[in-house]
C-alpha cells in the first residue's frame, strides 16, 4: 500500500529468453538426410572459393565453422560431407518456428532466421516457471519440426543471448538476476557485444582482458581506447545494465535502390559506377533503419525488358557501404552480362536483422573498420548538411582489387 492507501503496482521482473536454432541450415538438411547423422555434414557450395554457412557439432569438433572457406575445412576435416544452401527450404521452416513462439507469447523480437528474444514476463502465470516455459518451449519447437535449439534465460536480452550460447547444443541455460555479475565477469572480454578483434586488441593493450575488468575500467580510460558510444555501451553492458525491451514491430524483408538509365548502357564502367551509387544509398538506408543484411542481392534489366537477379548470402550481416558494394560486383561479373545493353541496375540487402543484435562488429579486421568508420562520418554529414558524399568513389577499392585481409 502506497503513503495515502492507495495500492502501488510494482512492476513485474522482466524475463527473457533467447532461442538459438542450434545448426539451424546444417540441421533441416539432416532432417532430409537422416543417413548423415552423427558424420561431419555442412551446408555451403562445393568450391574453394565459398564459405561454410552452417557445420555439425560433428563437423565443429573437427575445426569446422561458419565463416570458414570451403579450402580451409576440407584441410581440417577431409571426410566433411558439403550439401547445398536452400534458403527457401530454411525460410519455410524458420516460419514454422516462429509461430511456435507466438504460442508462448505475443512479444517476439526475431532477430535472423534461427534465433528470437521472447519477453515471458507475463506467460508465467499460465505456463509455470521460466525454466519450465523454456523446456516446454524446446519440446514443441521439436515436436513441430524435428529440430533441437537452444535457450537462455535472464533478465536482460543480453544476458539471455550469452546464456543461449553456453547452452548448445539443445540446452537450457538461466541465469539469475542475483547471479547476473557473477556470470558476467567470468567472462574474456571478447565476449561481449561489440567486441571484435581489433576492439578486443584495444582493450587488451590497456589491461583489460575480461568483463570484470571492463566493468571496472573508468569510462574515460575506455572513451580513449573504443570512442565515446561504444564505451558507455559496453561499460553498462558490463555492469549488467541492459534497458531494452522486446522489440515486436515487424523488420522489414529488404531494402533496395535502383536506377533506369536514360540510355541502354553496355560499358561496363559506368554500370560499376552505378553500382557504388546504389550500394552506397542502400547501405545508408539500412544504417538509418538500423538493420544489417545477411543476403546482398543485384538486379539487372536489360534493354529487351528481360531481368534477372543475383544473390549471396554473407558470413555475417552487415552494413558497410564497401562490403555492399565488393559483393554486388561480384555478382555482377559472375552473372557474365557485360557487353548486353542494361535498362536498370538494382542493388539490394535481404534477411535483414536489428544491427543493434548482432554479436561483433562485421568482418573486424582494420581495413573494414576503416570503412565502417567512413559510412558512419558520411552519415553525420549527411544529417548535419543534407546529401553529401565525402568520400569520393576514388577511394573505394576497385572490384578486382584485394583487400589487406584478401592478399
Amino acid at each position: 500500500m502506497g503513503a495515502n492507501g492507495s495500492r502501488q503496482h510494482v512492476r513485474p521482473e522482466r524475463v527473457f529468453l533467447h532461442v538459438d536454432m542450434d545448426a539451424f541450415y546444417a540441421s533441416v538438411e539432416l532432417l532430409e538426410h537422416p543417413e548423415l547423422l552423427g558424420k561431419p555434414v555442412a551446408v555451403g557450395a562445393d568450391s574453394d572459393r565459398s564459405v561454410i554457412s552452417s557445420a555439425s557439432y560433428e563437423a565443429r569438433a573437427r575445426g569446422v565453422r561458419s565463416a570458414m572457406s570451403v579450402a580451409m575445412a576440407k584441410k581440417l576435416c577431409p571426410e566433411l560431407v558439403l550439401l547445398p544452401v536452400s534458403m527457401e527450404k530454411y525460410r519455410v521452416v524458420s516460419r514454422q518456428v516462429m509461430a511456435v513462439f507466438t504460442e508462448f507469447t505475443p512479444l517476439v523480437e526475431p532477430l535472423s532466421i534461427d534465433e528470437a528474444f521472447l519477453d515471458v514476463t507475463g506467460a508465467q502465470r499460465l505456463m509455470g516457471q521460466p525454466r519450465e516455459i523454456a523446456d516446454a518451449l524446446r519440446k514443441r519447437v521439436y515436436a513441430v519440426t524435428g529440430l533441437p535449439c537452444s535457450v537462455g534465460i535472464a533478465n536482460t536480452k543480453f544476458v539471455a543471448k550469452l546464456a543461449s550460447q553456453r547452452a548448445k547444443p539443445n540446452g537450457v541455460l538461466q541465469i539469475e538476476a542475483a547471479h547476473t555479475l557473477d556470470f558476467l565477469h567470468s567472462l574474456p572480454v571478447e565476449a561481449m557485444w561489440g567486441v571484435g578483434r581489433a576492439t578486443e586488441e584495444k582493450l587488451r593493450s590497456r589491461g583489460i582482458n575480461t568483463v570484470a575488468e571492463l566493468a571496472d575500467a573508468p569510462i574515460a580510460q575506455l572513451k580513449r581506447a573504443v570512442g565515446d558510444a561504444a564505451a558507455q555501451k559496453l561499460h553498462d553492458l558490463a555492469n549488467g545494465r541492459d534497458p531494452r525491451e522486446v522489440n515486436t514491430e515487424r523488420i522489414e524483408k529488404s531494402v533496395s535502390s535502383e536506377e533506369t538509365f536514360a540510355h541502354d548502357l553496355t560499358d561496363t564502367t559506368p554500370i560499376m559506377r552505378e553500382i557504388l551509387k546504389l550500394s552506397k544509398k542502400t547501405a545508408a538506408r539500412m544504417r538509418g533503419k538500423g538493420f544489417m543484411a545477411r543476403t546482398i542481392t543485384l538486379k539487372v534489366k536489360f534493354a529487351d525488358f528481360s531481368a534477372i537477379t543475383r544473390s549471396h548470402t554473407l558470413p555475417e550481416p552487415t552494413d558497410s557501404s564497401q562490403r555492399i558494394y565488393e559483393t554486388a560486383c561480384e555478382l555482377f561479373e559472375k552473372a557474365e552480362i557485360a557487353g548486353r545493353a542494361v535498362r536498370l541496375i538494382g542493388v539490394g540487402g535481404e534477411q535483414l536483422m536489428p544491427a543493434e543484435s548482432v554479436a561483433e562488429p562485421l568482418f573486424s579486421d582494420v581495413d573494414d573498420e576503416s570503412w565502417r568508420a567512413l559510412d558512419r562520418t558520411t552519415d553525420q554529414l549527411r544529417g548535419k548538411f543534407g546529401n553529401v558524399a565525402p568520400a569520393p568513389a576514388s577511394l573505394l577499392r576497385s572490384p578486382g582489387e584485394k583487400s589487406e585481409r584478401e592478399r
